[in-house]
Order: structure tokens, then C-alpha cells, then sequence
């Protein structure tokens, strides 16, 4: 019989080696492959289960983990009746007195196309440029789950002890993880006392150095319609008389937002900013600066022969971070009951309807939040005209723990190892519901949310891109952290 292994010390420089070899020899291809795959979440293809795009990515990302023959690794697609399926797996621990679990979080469904992409590029064309992988879901989330084995499979190929380790890979989250918890519920035995969450789907401030996030927004989201009429009529008969459905709509926004500032007007959607995240704050501030702004890609345009651009709502560093993390925030996404303009005669139209999206600030309830919004918007109409909220759902959003001595080390050893640089602390302005729910399940975990979400990576919206020789180093330096936890 041959001796067992000795275990050794983590290595980053060799894991670092290893991973990028691992994505520049499979990883971009797998990546490429799942983009090609309009995987659509729920929410915008409600014939998921007909279509069959979920469970083509999440058959394929399962066989090639199985592929990889990660020793001691056992994996499950877990289908609930009703629900999207996840993929979970679990590899025992082999670090001696370890009790905790690391549980690693990514997600395989997308966004829709969007418009606006470049005309060499599309939603569901992979294409590899300047060290950029193009294409929906490549950063968001695509990646996550192949990255999170190939952290796993550096810690074996080196024989370094870790805890037990389980991944939960969802199909739900841009329709707000609303299959999640019934999974969480039916795992959780199996999923142990988790003390480190890896969450592989959040942002980067810029690609030098690796990021943890400490907040997310909530969100809330609603088709608010004004109904005046039973059907269009000549504009010059009604108008003046009958009102425009489009004024009164805009009034009852009035109620909730200054349109001069985009200041929230609701209390039950504001909340104070705890001083340790306005000190984290000021540091990133001052890290990023200017590129907080500069890293969206704004209009330009010329007026009498100068080239101008759009001005943000604040060129303050600090402020523009607090603005994008801690305040509440409406967006208009969609509208019904708007001609194109091309389509468009000279009548009243009956009703106006609009998709709105709330951000909320990390520590706002969002059911006080939904209930607040709801009377505000419903209650004395103007010219008692029919309004009408459907869809109203939303998310709590969150706020890391303290963070454990070891843990801060961890990420700090393993930026300066893969990267060159401390760690960055950065609150997001997007919302991940799983933390919220792991952090009542688990307050005691550690929370390491990170991602390659940088400048221009642009989630959701065209040219979506993952930026390779950021992943790499993510992908060893989430293996160094592992190493690290007790």
C-alpha cells in the first residue's frame, strides 16, 4: 500500500500557474459554449421548461464537472416539482479539527439580449477579443461555477487540507432567486454549519487588485398603468378635457421622487449609513476616483462644433460611490401604451404603463418598503383615474457581518499573492437575494462576494464582457482563501 500524501502549504504562484493554464486550455471554450445558450431566466422566458435552454446549460456545465474527476467530489441536478433545477456538490473535508463548511454560490441563467450591441458582437455569439470574452452571461454568471471547480482542483493538485466544501449553482437568480430557498430548505442538512460563503457573482472596482463586496441593494419591481379611457381618441376633440393618462402618471412619480434630483421622497426607502461602511467608502473613493463616473459609457455629442459629455449627477468620488450603493434609486425599464414614433396620429391614447425598477439601500426592509410604495401610488388618483400596480415583488438587500480576523488576512494575503495589491472593499448597487437568505441561516459565516464584474463589463446591458486575466487570478486567489479557512 502506498503512503499517503503529505499535506502541504498552499502555493499561489503554482495555483496561479495551474488555473490560467486550466482557462486558457478549457475554461474560455466551456464559457464560449454556454454564451451560445439563450438561457434565459424565468421571468423573461416563461416557457423555460418547454424550451429546454435552462437544462441544456445546466446538463452540460454538470457533465463537464463530473469530467474533471475532482477526487472525492459527488454531484446532483436537484429538481423540485415547479421549480428551475440547481446543481449541488460536495467534496468532504480534509482539514484536520475543521467543523465549518465552505459553500460556493453561482448562477446559470441570464438576462435577455438587450439592444445596442456592437455590430461584430451579439448576445449569443462568443467572441474573444483583447482578452475579453463577449457575450451574455460570460460574466454574469456563466463563469462562476467553472471557476469555483477550478479553485477546487488547485487545492488538490497541491494536496492542501479544506474543509468540506458544497456548490449551489441556481437557475433563477435575474428573476430574484424565487426557486432558492425551497432548495436551501431541502439541502440544508447536507450543506453542514457553513462558516465561509464564496459568492461568484458580484463586482470589481477596477481589475488590479480583488474585490470583496460589504453591501448589496434590495430591489423592487412593479408595472405601475394609468388607465383614463376604454380606447384612443382624436387628440384635438379630447385634449384639454379628457387628461392625459401619461401627465397623471407622471404626477403620481411626483409622489415618490424629485425629478430635479432623483431624491426618493418615500422614508420607508431610506436608511442610515453605518460609519464603518462611510470609512470603507472614503478609502475605495479615494482608490477609484474619477473612474467611479468615467467607467459608464456616457453620450457625447457636439454643440456649435465642441464635442461635450454627459455629465453624472455627482463628480464627487465618495458621493458617487454612496449614490450607487446607499441611496434608494427609481429606474424606468419598459413602458406599454407607446406607439413607436413612426406609428404614432394624433390621439389620446387610452392608458400609459411603465416597469419600474426601485434600488433600495442595503438595510431597508423590502416588504415595509413594497407596502408603502403601494398606498402611496393607489390612494386619491388624480381625476380618480384607474391605476393599477401588478407584479410587485421585491428583495431585501444586504450588509456584510464584521469580518473575522483570519478572513480579512485570507483576503488580503490572497490579493497581494494574485494580484500585486491589498484587497478593495466596495458596497455594489445590484442585489444578490441569496445573501440576505444565507446570512439568517448562517450569521456567523464569513461572507466573501466577489466577482469580475469590473469597469465596462456591462451585466445585463450589450457588449457584456468577462475579463480573462482577471477571472484567472479570482479563480486562484478564492483557492488561497479556502486554504486559509480554519
Amino acid at each position: 500500500m502506498n503512503a499517503p500524501l503529505q499535506a502541504l502549504a498552499f502555493n499561489p504562484q503554482q495555483a496561479i500557474q495551474q488555473v490560467s493554464e486550466h482557462w486558457d486550455q478549457d475554461l474560455v471554450k466551456q464559457i464560449s459554449q454556454y454564451i451560445e445558450i439563450p438561457a434565459k431566466s424565468p421571468m423573461f422566458d416563461a416557457d423555460w421548461a418547454q424550451s429546454g435552454f435552462i437544462d441544456t446549460v445546466v446538463r452540460n456545465a454538470a457533465a463537464w464537472v463530473e469530467a474533471q474527476k475532482i477526487e472525492g467530489l459527488k454531484l446532483e441536478v436537484v429538481r423540485l416539482e415547479g421549480r428551475t433545477p440547481v446543481i449541488f456538490f460536495e467534496i468532504d473535508g480534509t482539514k484536520s479539527g475543521s467543523t465549518d463548511t465552505v459553500l460556493m454560490y453561482g448562477h446559470l441563467d441570464k438576462q435577455p439580449e438587450f439592444s445596442g450591441w456592437r455590430n461584430d458582437l451579439g448576445p449569443w455569439t462568443a467572441k474573444l477579443e483583447n482578452d475579453k470574452l463577449y457575450g451574455r452571461g460570460s460574466a454574469d454568471d456563466g463563469y462562476s461555477i467553472y471557476a469555483a471547480i477550478s479553485a477546487i482542483a488547485a487545492l488538490k493538485t497541491q494536496n492542501t487540507p479544506h474543509p468540506k466544501i458544497v456548490g449551489l449553482v441556481e437557475t433563477c437568480e435575474e428573476s430574484g432567486s424565487a426557486d432558492l430557498m425551497p432548495y436551501i430548505d431541502a439541502l440544508k442538512p447536507r450543506l453542514g454549519q457553513v462558516g465561509l460563503v464564496i459568492c461568484l457573482d458580484s463586482g470589481a472596482g477596477n481589475y488590479d487588485q480583488l474585490w470583496v463586496t460589504t453591501s448589496l441593494r434590495g430591489m423592487l419591481s412593479t408595472s405601475l398603468k394609468v388607465q383614463v379611457l376604454t380606447e384612443g381618441v382624436h387628440s384635438g376633440d379630447a385634449s384639454g378635457l379628457v387628461p392625459s393618462s401619461f401627465r397623471v402618471l407622471r404626477q403620481l412619480l411626483d409622489r415618490i421622487e424629485d425629478s430635479s434630483t432623483g431624491r426618493m421622497l418615500i422614508k420607508e426607502l431610506q436608511c442610515e449609513i453605518p460609519d464603518s461602511r462611510m470609512k470603507q467608502a472614503q478609502v475605495t473613493a479615494d482608490i477609484l476616483g474619477e473612474e467611479l463616473y468615467k467607467r459608464f459609457p456616457w453620450a457625447h455629442f457636439d454643440c456649435d462644433g465642441s464635442s461635450r459629455t454627459m455629465l453624472p449627477t455627482t463628480e464627487d468620488p465618495l458621493e458617487a460611490l454612496l449614490r450607487r450603493t446607499w441611496y434608494p434609486t427609481l429606474s424606468v425599464t419598459g413602458a406599454d401604451g407607446l406607439p413607436a414614433i413612426k406609428d404614432a396620429g394624433n390621439v389620446l391614447r387610452p392608458y400609459t404603463a411603465f416597469k419600474l425598477s426601485f434600488r433600495l439601500p442595503p438595510l431597508v426592509d423590502s416588504v415595509q418598503a413594497m407596502q408603502a410604495l403601494k398606498t402611496i401610488l393607489e390612494d386619491n388618483a388624480p381625476y380618480q383615474a384607474i391605476v393599477t400596480l401588478d407584479g410587485l415583488s421585491g428583495a431585501t438587500g444586504w450588509n456584510a457581518p464584521e469580518s473575522a480576523d483570519w478572513f480579512d488576512k485570507a483576503v488580503n494575503d490572497a490579493s497581494m499573492a494574485c494580484y500585486g495589491a491589498p484587497c478593495g472593499y466596495i458596497g455594489q448597487g445590484g442585489t444578490i437575494p441569496l445573501m440576505g437568505m444565507l446570512s439568517k441561516g448562517f450569521p456567523q459565516a464569513q461572507m466573501m462576494v466577489c466577482g469580475v464584474l469590473g469597469p465596462k463589463s456591462n451585466a445585463h446591458g450589450p457588449n457584456e464582457f468577462l475579463h480573462i486575466p482577471y477571472a484567472k487570478k479570482l479563480t486562484a486567489a478564492v483557492a488561497q482563501v479556502i486554504a486559509a479557512c480554519p
